[in-house]
């Protein structure tokens, strides 16, 4: 299989995958969707009735209760059909449009969420919170990831050292620790105890303060030392474990046999076959990071992916809920998409297989 075969069955599948997402999605949040808007149309004409009851008073109309409530049915049953809801959320004219819509980022608006500057509109606000997500998670993971690979090649050095097995213990109590646990011990030490840090990572000030982005990277440091505490170690033992790997292959033997210097065969020969699988890792960490992780932001209250996901949830944000759900399914297939095409450029064996 060539490449250009390779990066078109990617995309294919790709785009099946997307395309299943939203299918899934719209099949759990259609009824719902349905059933809101029906109680916003109720709430809109009970809400357009009373204005004009109690503004202009005519008494043919409002003494009468059964007309009232004539009025307001047909009212209702009108705006319904308008918007289209007498159909089901899975006919083809309603589903279609929702694909479109979504594929076209025309994601509607919101129901209760507004953004900093005012908008409904559920692309302005998933837009306004997807920087800081990005800004938080890719600081921690390239903070994390840089700790890890100095502290993993020096463990690699001497395995069964006291490095190495404090490493491997660190690596294994760090996957099994809440971050959402430790998330909350450091806000009482740090913000309540010490009082060093604010407790909650949202600054008060409005985004249009020059002030603001100051603000916003002294709020974020707490959860950034958090992240990249509970971080560092699992990348520790991965790369240890990569290195001392490779370090038992033939090359490396040979290399070794040559006189090669021992740092050079670690930066020059260990690290650069380690680099595809790290990549790979840092990558799918990036992107899954991206739909917010949504416990440690909730706790953090950091304005990111993951707050909003908390709390269109809790508010039944049927518009928002789906929005998140697709940028973030989005922006994960694309990342292996770009990992996939990556070794099919790099390795022979993956294209070819």
């Amino acid at each position: 299989m060539g490449l250009g075969r390779f990066v078109v069955t990617r995309t294919l599948n790709l785009v099946l995958v997307l395309f299943a997402v939203l299918l899934l999605t719209l099949a759990f949040a259609g009824p719902a969707t349905d059933n809101v808007l029906k109680r916003q149309v109720e709430s809109y004409v009970r809400g357009d009735i009373s204005t004009r009851c109690n503004m202009l008073r005519p008494p043919s109309f409002c003494g009468d209760a059964n007309l009232i409530k004539q009025q307001m049915e047909e009212i209702k049953q009108r705006e319904i059909q308008n918007l289209g809801l007498n159909d089901p959320w899975w006919s083809p004219k309603r589903l279609g449009y929702s694909i479109y819509s979504l594929a076209t980022l025309n994601l509607g608006e919101s129901y209760f969420l507004r953004s900093y500057g005012g908008s409904n509109i559920v692309r302005d606000i998933i837009l306004e919170a997807l920087p800081k997500t990005i800004l938080l998670f890719t600081t921690a993971t390239i903070l994390s990831l840089i700790i890890g690979l100095l502290i993993g090649i020096r463990a690699a050095r001497k395995p069964g050292g006291i490095l190495d097995r404090l490493i491997s213990t660190i690596g294994v109590a760090s996957g099994t620790v809440p971050i959402w646990w430790v998330g909350i011990i450091a806000i009482v030490f740090f913000s309540y105890t010490l009082r060093i840090f604010p407790a909650r990572a949202t600054p008060l000030i409005p985004p249009s303060d020059p002030a603001y982005i100051p603000a916003l990277l002294y709020h974020m440091t707490l959860p950034l030392l958090t992240i990249t505490l509970l971080g560092f170690g699992g990348w520790a033992y991965i790369v240890r474990n990569l290195v001392i790997g490779i370090m038992q292959e033939d090359y490396i033997t040979v290399a070794m046999a040559k006189g090669v210097p021992e740092r050079g065969i670690l930066y020059g020969h260990v690290l650069r076959s380690a680099a595809p699988p790290v990549i790979t890792l840092v990558v799918l960490s990036l992107s899954g990071s991206l739909g917010g992780a949504l416990i440690t932001e909730a706790v953090f209250d950091w304005p990111g992916m993951g707050r909003l996901f908390y709390t269109a949830i809790g508010a039944l944000d049927i518009p928002i809920i789906i929005g998140l759900v697709y940028v973030s399914t989005a922006v994960y297939l694309a990342s292996i998409f770009i990992i996939d095409v990556l070794y099919g450029f790099f390795d022979p064996r993956v294209k070819a297989g």
